[in-house]
């Protein structure tokens, strides 16, 4: 796990926990976090492939606190590895805590991608520095 105190990475995505968004105990559900991670995860790994991508794993996803309605969910994510056309994004969310105004980590984990062509088949993702969009 890594620092406790502060985000890691690249702002990325900021939503508002909605009371549509509860399960039986009144939390978030895990599903609907997971879902805002995958969106921006999957921003940082097309920006990275400079083109289209699809998720194909979630690695170690760790549910550390639960996010409640009114929190404002803050997901983090960088490149932590590039394979020859995977990827490996490394997230963080942090709950903004409606009522007491303080962040915390609320789970993490590393969502791996593939760059795709226009026929959804994998392709090389380009060098760091290559132009976008291709000429």
């Amino acid at each position: 796990m890594s620092d406790e105190t502060q985000p890691n990475g690249e702002a990325t995505l900021r939503v508002l926990a909605m009371p549509s968004d509860v399960n039986i105990n009144g939390d978030i559900f895990g599903g609907w976090v997971l879902s805002q991670m995958d969106i921006a995860s999957g921003i940082i790994a097309a920006q990275r492939a400079k083109g289209r991508v699809t998720t194909v794993a979630v690695d170690a996803m760790q549910f550390i606190r639960p996010v409640q309605v009114g929190d404002i969910l803050c997901v983090w994510a960088w490149v932590e590895r590039v394979g020859r056309s995977s990827m490996g994004i490394k997230i963080e969310a942090w709950a903004v805590r409606h009522r007491r105004g303080v962040s915390e980590k609320v789970t993490e984990a590393v969502f791996t991608y593939v760059a795709i062509d226009e026929d959804g088949k994998p392709r090389a993702v380009p060098e760091e520095d290559a132009a976008w969009p291709p000429r």
